[in-house]
This record gives structure tokens, C-alpha cells and sequence, in this order.
């Protein structure tokens, strides 16, 4: 098995910078699961529900800026 992984490996350093893209874009889009609906239906439900309580100011949003510093000193930025 190893030997074929090396040959596998030869050949594709051996491909053109676009055929190399290709391949990536085919092997990626096999991997990748289909989009669960309910996932999408939760994350949309989910964003509704906090539009909604931003504009009737049951909640405070927090500027761009401010997350991003915060974010910045968590992450020791």
C-alpha cells in the first residue's frame, strides 16, 4: 500500500499546477458531506431569533471593533 501511495504521490507532483486544482476541488467536493437541512434550518431560525431581539433592544450588539480587540487579547494578538 505504501509503495502505491508513493507512486500515486510521484505522479500527482508530476501534474500541472491546474490539473493539481482540479484534483484537490474533486476529492474535496467527494469528501464533503451533503448540507444537512436541519443544520440550515436551526442556523437561520437562530439568526431570526437574534435579529429579532436586537431590534426590539432586548439585547445590546457590540461594535466590530470591540470583538475584534477582545478576540485579539484571548488569542494574545
Amino acid at each position: 500500500m505504501a509503495k502505491q501511495i508513493k507512486e500515486l504521490e510521484e505522479e500527482i507532483r508530476a501534474l500541472s499546477g491546474e490539473d493539481k486544482v482540479d484534483l484537490l476541488r474533486a476529492l474535496v467536493d467527494e469528501l464533503d458531506a451533503p448540507p444537512d437541512s436541519d443544520v440550515e434550518r436551526a442556523w437561520l431560525e437562530t439568526s431570526q431569533r437574534r435579529y429579532r431581539e436586537l431590534i426590539e433592544g432586548r439585547v445590546e450588539g457590540i461594535p466590530g471593533p470591540q470583538v475584534l480587540q477582545r478576540l485579539r487579547e484571548r488569542l494574545g494578538g
